[in-house]
């Protein structure tokens, strides 16, 4: 099951970054394969009048609703399986033999720590959780902006393929980030789940010896690229969110559906920094997995991929917009592009 759920996101991120790169390719022939993704990927400022197979593009917040909710999820159970099963500190005294688990002398899912796991697992199942956590912290930061910092237009829509792709990426991400350990986890809630029933909330809740120093100082083990790649990533994260504050606030001190050019912050260089933000934001989740991962590579693919083809049109749009636009400014790659 793990590796058939490994190999099913692999695939369905080269499925879906393939379109992307192939309509970003510079040549003439592939124009109508440009128009059909450029079709499917416009939303708000940069989408035609038509409002068939569109919906209303404050429905970006059923993104970031799915994504706290399923982020959330797949950090408590990963947490949970860490410090029960796999924590980075195991004193053998404490915990049964492999024979009191075959005999049945643990609980139905051992809430007891295994100290015959190797370390290299251990890495990996806490690398999981410190991937998911910083993942929560992105998602609830979009939730917060898309419901107090953007004011989305009654007429702002966007294609519903856009929408669904959306949501695809919303389920697909965070499992991307777990899914090396994703059955042992599965196995872990389920048969929690059992046990709750079978012996009730009391006691069930007595075999949870909880510390909760512990519980956090397992992440003091992890190694240097971890804490690297969270330094990228909060670098990332903070100028995303000055970012989107000047974005949000253009709406607020303009007439309704009056663009005016950005300024501040990154928005000195790129058009869309909001953007490079994100792939700066994805590229330390790459540093924080140890860069071992394919699937976590295939999914910094597509982000980049699907943000530097949009951030193409948006600054196309400025330029068409605007005859006073800063020609120093880039669409998101600064200086280059």
């Amino acid at each position: 099951m793990e590796v058939g759920l490994v190999a099913l996101l692999r695939t369905a991120w080269i499925a879906a970054t393939l379109p992307l790169l192939i309509a970003s390719l510079p040549f003439s022939w592939l124009n109508p394969v440009h128009k059909t993704v450029l079709a499917f990927a416009k939303r708000g400022k940069t989408m035609s009048s038509s409002r068939r197979f569109t919906v209303p593009q404050k429905f970006f917040c059923h993104f970031y609703v799915l994504a706290v909710v399923w982020t959330t999820l797949l950090l408590v159970t990963t947490w949970m399986y860490a410090y029960k099963i796999v924590p980075m500190y195991v004193d053998p005294f404490l915990y049964p033999t492999f024979a009191s688990r075959f005999t049945g002398g643990s609980h139905i899912i051992s809430w007891r720590k295994s100290p015959s796991v190797p370390m290299g697992y251990r890495y990996s199942v806490w690398r999981s959780v410190f991937l998911l956590l910083l993942m929560e912290v992105q998602v609830v930061k979009r939730l917060i902006e898309t419901i107090y910092v953007f004011k989305y237009s009654s007429t702002a829509r966007m294609h519903i393929f856009g929408y669904l792709t959306g949501l695809f990426f919303y389920t697909a991400a965070p499992l991307s980030l777990c899914c090396n350990n994703f059955l042992e986890v599965y196995n872990f809630s389920v048969n929690g789940v059992a046990e709750f029933i079978v012996k009730g909330k009391k006691n069930a809740m007595q075999d949870l010896d909880f510390d909760s120093l512990e519980f956090i100082s397992s992440f003091l083990k992890l190694g240097w690229l971890q804490w690297i790649g969270a330094a990228l990533f909060f670098w990332g994260w903070i100028h995303q969110r000055r970012c989107h504050e000047i974005l949000g606030s253009l709406r607020e001190h303009s007439e309704q559906n009056v663009y005016v050019i950005p300024h501040g912050d990154w928005f000195k260089i790129v058009s869309s920094p909001h953007y490079l933000a994100e792939i700066v934001i994805y590229a330390g989740l790459v540093v924080a997995s140890g860069g071992a991962d394919l699937t976590i590579w295939l999914l910094f693919g597509f982000v980049v991929s699907n943000l530097v083809f949009a951030a193409a049109e948006t600054h196309r749009w400025y330029l068409q917009k605007f005859k006073s636009y800063p020609r120093n400014r880039r669409a998101i790659i600064p200086f280059l592009y």
